[in-house]
């Protein structure tokens, strides 16, 4: 079986990515660590939290495998459901059945 790895990076996406940026760094004390309007990057401590401009609720784990299509194809015949993919980000967005959303990323060999 293919194993998964997460890494410490969380996706928020949110149609108010100023407030949302606002909020965590004035409000929460959080470090911001890339300030690119297309994805900001903001510093926890225990993981990196990622403001997207976008619409998907909730957040966004990161699981990184061998073979993304590959583990994609197994999660969908298992009953997951595929949210967003655009290979040229790279985002494989499933969400399983329990209600959890991760994004597929390859491994670093």
């Amino acid at each position: 079986m293919n194993s998964v790895a997460s890494t410490r990076d969380i996706i928020i996406q949110t149609d108010q990515p100023d407030d949302a940026k606002k909020f965590y760094m004035e409000i929460l004390g959080m470090t911001l660590f890339d300030d690119n309007p297309a994805m900001r990057g903001i510093e926890t401590g225990a993981f990196r939290l990622f403001i997207e401009p976008g619409a998907l609720s909730g957040p966004v784990l990161e699981f990184l495998v061998d073979d993304v299509q590959a583990t994609k194809s197994r999660l969908l015949a298992a009953g997951c459901t595929l949210e967003q993919e655009d290979p040229a980000l790279p985002r494989c967005y499933i969400r399983d059945p329990f209600g959890l959303v991760f994004n597929l990323n390859r491994r670093s060999r």
